[in-house]
């Protein structure tokens, strides 16, 4: 039986409303944000330790290199790189990862984490996982439910019932409204879904096979079928005939194994420019600059620009971003307004930016 937990870093994600930092070829997950290492690297980085065997990382087929090369940097080797032919959402990842832990090890715990999040307290994460590790082991489904730092609309929320460190799950609900957000984080049983999970990979996979069969069904067969060469396991085009669904509609809403630890963790999902300008190290007119700007009788903007000299006057609540030849001006509470300008670059057929 394998002792040590098996972390999944999920690295599929394409980061757009980060646009134009990230990019297809170097999605946001690649790139330091803030920090000394990029947060793929701090990710895998957090789940090291003698309780945690080598990481395995879940990729566009395009990235694999990439994912390899930078957890190298940092001294971690990947077990295996599970490359996607095209990115299916997070179900048939999820069961992807689990399939390839179950035959390593039916019994073997497997935790998932996106590798593009932060996580400022990672004592707290380790106490977390270890608090869920006897209800994982015994067939549930346990998710580190975060700990919200105020009333955002941006996130699912968990509610959870019963008493004691590990509670059952009494419901999900995806991206509340303001006023319903206030009501959640003033109420203990609530917090955040960052779609992490703890979870023993053959009870995983046979609760995935009951819900979700077709997506079980695909990713199974992409797995068993899978073209390995060195430290690579490249799922066959069975993969693409799965649903594209997200793990939480797939199976954790319809489960009744779903248990939830609260993780006071210091978690922030850095999936936008607003929420970068939130984190980032500020002027004492609050702007966050980075690179060649010169800012004049501004207020809370974000500017950085990988080259050409940019120069701020007399705005407010702006990002400006230079990188590699392509400039961004959006407000800084506008996120789907970027996603939106990524689409029309794609209809304008001008993909070859992104």
């Amino acid at each position: 039986m394998t002792t040590k937990i098996i972390p999944v870093l999920m690295s599929g994600g394409a980061g757009t409303r980060l646009w134009p930092l990230s990019r297809s070829e170097r999605p946001k997950q690649f790139h330091r944000l803030g920090g000394e290492h990029s947060l793929i690297q701090d990710t895998a980085l957090r789940l090291t330790g003698e309780g945690f065997a080598a990481p395995v990382v879940v990729c566009a087929a395009a990235h694999a290199d990439l994912a390899r090369a930078q957890l190298q940097e940092v001294g971690i080797t990947p077990q295996a790189l599970i490359t996607e032919p095209a990115p299916r959402n997070t179900a048939p990842a999820s069961v992807a990862a689990a399939a390839y832990g179950a035959q390593i090890d039916p019994d073997a715990l497997m935790v998932l984490m996106h590798a593009d999040n932060l996580v400022a307290d990672v004592a707290a994460l380790h106490a977390a996982i270890e608090a869920g590790r006897a209800a994982a082991q015994a067939g549930e489904i346990v998710l580190l439910g975060l700990t919200p730092t105020g009333p955002s609309t941006l996130y699912g929320y968990i509610q959870a019932k019963g008493e004691g460190a590990v509670r059952k799950v009494a419901r999900f609900v995806e991206k509340p409204d303001l006023a319903t957000a206030q009501t959640f984080v003033a109420d203990p049983n609530f917090t955040w879904n960052g779609g992490m999970f703890l979870f023993k990979a053959g009870a995983f996979l046979d609760e995935a096979r009951r819900l979700a069969p077709e997506v079980t069904t695909a990713a199974q067969a992409a797995v068993d079928a899978a073209a390995r060469t060195g430290d690579v396991v490249a799922l066959s085009p069975a993969f693409l005939t799965a649903p594209s669904i997200a793990i939480d509609v797939a199976v954790m809403e319809k489960t009744g194994k779903a248990s939830v630890v609260e993780a006071d963790i210091g978690w922030a999902d850095v999936g936008n420019w607003g929420a970068l300008w939130e984190l980032s190290e500020k002027t004492a007119s609050g702007d966050a600059l980075e690179g060649e700007v010169v800012a004049v009788e501004t207020r809370d903007c974000l500017a950085r620009t990988d080259g050409p000299v940019v120069v701020l006057a007399g705005v407010e609540d702006l990002v400006v971003v230079v990188e590699n030849g392509v400039v961004l001006v959006t407000r800084r509470d506008a996120p789907a307004a970027v996603r939106a300008g990524v689409e029309a670059l794609k209809a304008k057929g001008l993909g070859e930016l992104l």
